[in-house]
């Protein structure tokens, strides 16, 4: 019986591979996948994701996917296996229909332990949201002493101040200062007034924290597009991601969790009775306390079979400082280019600084300057959150330089969806973004100009057309994400905004000094391309 050479399998089964892969590689994700049918960004799109990753490397991911709607509608398909969309309705499905997060967010699990940001899947992420948010809510916010007096102080000693201290010669550098008074505001109701950032009035020591949030943040694409090549790599001694990214990482993580820490450690020693109690004061670490009545909860109902167990209980510190992370870095960059671009538009507006300056001065009390001491009281936050023209800028400018404006991944779930027309398998990599949905041209007209009267035109009860044009509007604000998993800080956020705002523009009047580099960065969270904007201020008192 002759026997077969191995010269003899060869070709067959070399042909068998090749049309294996052929299948897989070509002929499935371009023919016949249920994708297929989607139309493609790109040519190459629908059998492989190189267009999309070299995309997002060279940070224009926003702008090209804004221009991939306006062709295609509001649909596309970035690769083999992920889609981009662009519609009330699709958004709607995915994020309030609780789809799990992308892997994409595993690089939030600070410290190697996850985050309410960083967790994939809805249970877990449900759990843990369910210990702070509370505190963020805006009644909590609207009735906490602790926050009214840390959000005094902050203003008062350290804001205003520097403000004040402007010769009128080069300005401020309000970019800078703005994301410092941010980190200021969101680090005293983390940790605690005397355990805050306190960069406002330490410029060199706020220039080299931001320059370690700038490293971390343009250096996560490897690890977030390619963990499998960045993990491989990084074991056999070679890595993609410069090691100034990772010195930056390191010096960020063990700055925060000293805080955390002494957080811990100072509620422990109130509850021994060694110190006397902070709630409600200044000094109050309001949202480690929350945090972690929240993990002895889930330690007495969980116990040990719980979903939050191996994490939040058992590697409680660590937990609490990936959480308190998480809470500083968001809160810091995305309110302060806010305030940012707020402050640049409206000093090219002295009329609509004079309107909003009337609104600010009927507040009760008022944020006038008073007595030699140049303080300005706490206003009721009621009736500040109220203010129709100040509410107005903050939200158009929040719509036109949405500062976490990139895509919010999601995966599709078991067995499949309907996104438009389409039924969209499992599996399916999925997003929607704040940059395109703010730029609907039927619920926003002309959506490149600051236009902060869309939000003053109310509907009038008698006219339909109008009542629903404004609704249109509401549908499309995406500033802050939506469904369960949207923004935990967007009332915190809205509420220290129009506080400095208000604080600033009872008192003076501001004017650009050197916008170069104004416009916007297009990556997930941007910021003006020149790291600067240089405004004058003038006392009107």
């Amino acid at each position: 019986m002759a026997c077969l050479d191995f010269a003899d399998l060869y070709f067959p089964t070399a042909s068998f591979l090749v049309l294996i892969l052929l299948y897989k590689y070509l002929l499935y994700p371009a023919v016949l996948s249920p994708l297929s049918a989607i139309p493609t960004a790109h040519w190459s799109c629908s059998v492989s994701p190189a267009w999309i990753l070299w995309t997002r490397f060279q940070q224009r991911e926003n702008r090209t996917l804004h221009a991939a709607h306006r062709r295609h509608g509001p649909v596309v398909r970035l690769g083999p296996g992920e889609l981009s969309v662009n519609s009330v309705d699709a958004v709607k499905t995915i994020y309030q229909g609780g789809f799990d997060k992308h892997q994409w967010y595993s690089l939030f699990n600070n410290y190697g332990v996850p985050c309410v940001f960083s967790s994939l899947q809805s249970k877990p992420h449900s759990l843990r949201k369910r210990m702070v948010s509370h505190v963020y809510s805006k009644s909590h916010l609207h009735g906490s002493p602790a926050l009214a007096a840390q959000a005094t102080a902050i203003i008062n000693s350290r804001l205003l101040p520097v403000i004040a201290s402007d010769d009128g010669r080069r300005g401020v550098d309000v970019e800078s200062l703005f994301c410092g008074t941010a980190l200021d505001f969101i680090t005293a109701y983390c940790f605690g007034l005397a355990r805050s950032a306190d960069l406002v009035r330490r410029r060199a020591r706020r220039d080299h924290w931001l320059a370690l949030y700038a490293a971390r943040k343009g250096g996560g694409f490897f690890a977030q597009e390619l963990p499998g090549l960045d993990r491989a790599l990084r074991r056999a001694g070679l890595q993609l991601t410069p090691r100034a990214v990772d010195a930056a990482n390191r010096e960020l993580e063990g700055w925060c969790k000293a805080r955390a820490d002494a957080s811990v450690r100072a509620l422990a020693a109130e509850d021994d009775g060694l110190s006397p109690s902070s709630l409600d004061t200044a000094d109050d670490p309001v949202v480690v306390r929350a945090l972690l009545a929240g993990i002895a909860r889930e330690e007495e109902h969980g116990g040990p079979a719980g979903p939050l167990y191996a994490t939040a209980v058992r590697r409680r510190e660590l937990s609490v400082a990936s959480e308190m992370l998480d809470h500083v870095l968001a809160g810091q960059e995305t309110t302060g280019v806010t305030l940012t671009y707020l402050a640049y538009q409206l000093s090219r507006a002295p009329t609509l600084q004079r309107e909003l300056r009337a609104e600010l001065r009927t507040l009760r009390p008022d944020m006038r300057i008073q007595g030699d001491g140049g303080t300005v009281a706490h206003p009721d936050p009621r009736q500040l959150d109220a203010l129709p023209l100040l509410h107005a800028v903050v939200t158009e400018t929040v719509r036109r330089y949405a500062p976490a404006g990139g895509p919010e991944h999601r995966v599709t779930p078991q067995p499949s969806c309907r996104i438009g027309p389409y039924e969209v398998p499992a599996g399916v990599r999925i997003s929607a973004s704040a940059y395109n949905m703010h730029r609907n041209e039927a619920a926003f007209p002309d959506p490149e100009t600051w236009d902060h009267t869309r939000w003053l035109r109310q509907a009038d009860s008698r006219d339909v057309e109008s009542g629903e044009k404004m609704s249109d509007v509401n549908r499309h604000f995406w500033g802050f994400s939506s469904g369960g998993r949207m923004c935990l800080g967007s009332n915190f956020a809205m509420h220290d905004m129009k506080f400095i705002v208000a604080a600033i523009y009872s008192n003076y009047t501001s004017h650009v000094i050197d916008d170069r580099g104004a416009e916007q960065t297009d990556a997930y969270t941007g910021r003006p391309k020149g790291n600067s904007l240089y405004l004058r201020y003038e006392s009107v008192a």
